[in-house]
């Protein structure tokens, strides 16, 4: 891909972009946005694929795809904040949780469940990111943007957390 074939990169899409739909409809409902941040990130793969060097530093493609992924969903969520003014019945809508909450509800019940849903949010991202995601400590670091051992701490605490409430 890296030297412009068409067809690899029409294989990694082929692989990875309804692993990658999934995933970021895990952190956003809004269609649109998840179609926006697809095709921004796919564009961004094939214009960037000959700087991926990421096997010669222990990352993989993956990893790479969806942390470019990752950043243009926060991007497409600040752009939206920016320029959205917020409708004027807003303040009556009831709170309604986290689409990522639902989503854990949804995979996660019982006492496990609740465990999670009574971490601390940021001690919550961690674990869902390496635990959930399956993600790697690097990959979590980068996604979140956090040092590795803020990572290792969180997911160390969120650890322990849950095995108090569990015990």
């Amino acid at each position: 891909m890296a030297r412009g074939d068409r067809g690899a990169f029409d294989e990694l899409y082929r692989r990875t972009a309804p692993w990658l739909a999934v995933r970021l409809r895990r952190r956003c409902a809004d269609e649109q946005i998840v179609a926006e941040v697809m095709q921004e990130t796919f564009l961004a793969v094939w214009r960037a694929a000959g700087a991926f060097a990421g096997g010669a530093v222990g990352g993989t493609a993956v990893g790479w795809l969806w942390t470019i992924a990752a950043r243009r969903l926060v991007d497409a969520f600040r752009r939206r904040a920016h320029h959205a003014e917020p409708p004027v019945a807003a303040a009556e809508l009831a709170v309604v949780p986290a689409a990522e909450d639902e989503v854990l509800a949804g995979t996660v019940g019982g006492d496990v469940g609740d465990a999670l849903r009574r971490l601390a949010p940021e001690l919550r991202q961690v674990l869902q990111a390496t635990v959930l995601d399956g993600l790697s400590v690097r990959e979590t670091a980068v996604l979140l943007r956090l040092p590795e051992g803020t990572v290792k701490t969180r997911a160390r605490r969120a650890r322990i957390a849950m095995r108090e409430a569990l015990a």
